[in-house]
């Protein structure tokens, strides 16, 4: 990750992506991942998956159940569905607006999966995952990813 030049950059003709091969093929990797998960976790069993899928009622149990049968299938196709764009967009150059909504899709589940198998919290910090820590690297990929979600907010926001 490079702290000078951000993932993506706006211009007249959509989005130029910038990432690195090594950063490419991380994030095919953890869309496998992510898609594999999605495909056969269950969101009540997995806090991870009930977490990309929060109730739309939560206290109304009755409610959230009927919303999950009318919208559950619905809510699954469009997070495979931007998880299918990052991976056939992950070696291109350049990328359009509705592209780069997909990564940001993507991007922000992957990061709310890892965040909540590390169990992270907002008072979190690299000190948490010393050298030698066992999630240490799982936490940098934490990291990477708040970054690249970061650059892709920023980019949509660009004139």
């Amino acid at each position: 990750m490079s702290e000078l030049e951000a993932p993506l950059a706006r211009d007249a003709d959509g989005f130029a992506l910038r990432l690195s091969e090594g950063e490419r093929d991380l994030l095919r990797g953890l869309c496998g991942q992510l898609r594999d998960l999605l495909r056969d976790a269950d969101p009540v069993g997995d806090p991870a998956i009930a977490r990309l899928f929060p109730p739309a009622y939560p206290d109304d149990p009755l409610r959230n159940l009927d919303f999950e049968r009318t919208a559950g299938g619905e809510l699954l196709a469009d997070r495979l569905a931007a998880v299918d764009v990052v991976e056939t967009t992950v070696d291109a150059d350049r990328l359009s607006e509705q592209e780069v909504l997909a990564w940001l899709g993507s991007v922000n589940g992957l990061r709310l999966v890892l965040g909540t198998r590390l169990g992270l919290t907002e008072e979190t910090t690299e000190a948490d995952y010393p050298e030698g820590h066992a999630d240490r690297d799982a936490y940098g990929m934490y990291l990477y990813l708040t970054w690249l979600e970061s650059g892709i907010v920023d980019s949509l926001s660009a004139d």
